[in-house]
């Protein structure tokens, strides 16, 4: 880990950084977005610091449409396998899990909109998960739904968050590859331009969108401190060959 410039790979107009991109500016970490959905290319293995991969209404196995999904979850594999953290978001939370050696799937139903991921007893203890709010002790962290896939557990993951319909939602894989299949990123100009895309009925406002907002600059900040500190000894697990 350590300080230096951050990529962030975006695959939509409306799903940007959002308090990603201001909790690296906090912190003092320059960063740049990379667009692979509109032809850009991704960056080089080793040409940044830390690597965020955010959500897109496209899945893992759409790979006819979006030929650059398996280019980019070569890359995420890449970082984990250099110890540079990784921060996956929804698809990018498949995408690492698939890099893992994981396998993707259709759940039953969608899960969209404002709530909450309980916490596994791993997760209350994570670094950048578990730690208290506002004083008290976390059991679960607000956030934004918006997905119906869903990842296997890679081998060797920590299994941190879920839902009773979709149990899970987060893992930590070694010290500093995150998946979370929900949105702790999401501000109110990103609920602005996500507005015009929710499904009808399904709105991001008032207290919860307020309460996602506290909680999720508190995990970011968690996340990029623990990436910008000294890495300390540790054995990440073997890491499987993805399940492409």
């Amino acid at each position: 880990m350590g300080g230096g410039r951050w990529s962030i790979i975006q695959h939509v107009e409306h799903e940007g950084p959002g308090l990603i991109g201001d909790v690296l500016r906090e912190a003092g970490r320059g960063f740049g977005v990379v667009r692979p959905d509109r032809g850009e290319d991704l960056p080089d293995r080793g040409s940044f610091a830390g690597l965020v991969v955010l959500g897109g209404p496209m899945g893992v196995h759409d790979l006819a449409l979006h030929p650059w999904l398996e280019a980019e979850r070569v890359l995420m594999g890449a970082a984990v396998d250099d110890g540079t953290p990784v921060l996956g978001v929804c698809l990018g939370a498949q995408q690492l899990a698939v890099a893992l050696g994981a396998e993707v799937s259709r759940g039953t139903e969608p899960e969209v909109g404002l709530g909450r991921v309980d916490l596994t007893p791993a997760g209350r203890r994570d670094p950048v998960l578990g730690p208290e709010y506002g004083g008290l002790a976390a059991t679960a962290v607000p956030c934004v739904h918006w997905h119906q896939d869903t990842f296997s557990m890679p081998a060797g993951a920590v299994h941190l968050a879920g839902t009773r319909a979709f149990p899970h939602q987060a893992f930590r894989w070694g010290p500093g590859a995150y998946g979370l299949q929900f949105h702790v990123e999401v501000d109110r100009p990103s609920a602005e331009a996500w507005r015009a895309h929710l499904p009808a009925g399904v709105t991001l406002d008032g207290p919860g969108l307020a309460e996602v907002e506290t909680v999720g600059r508190r995990v970011l900040r968690r996340f990029v401190a623990a990436a910008s500190s000294p890495p300390t000894p540790s054995r990440s697990p073997a890491r499987a060959h993805p399940a492409i």
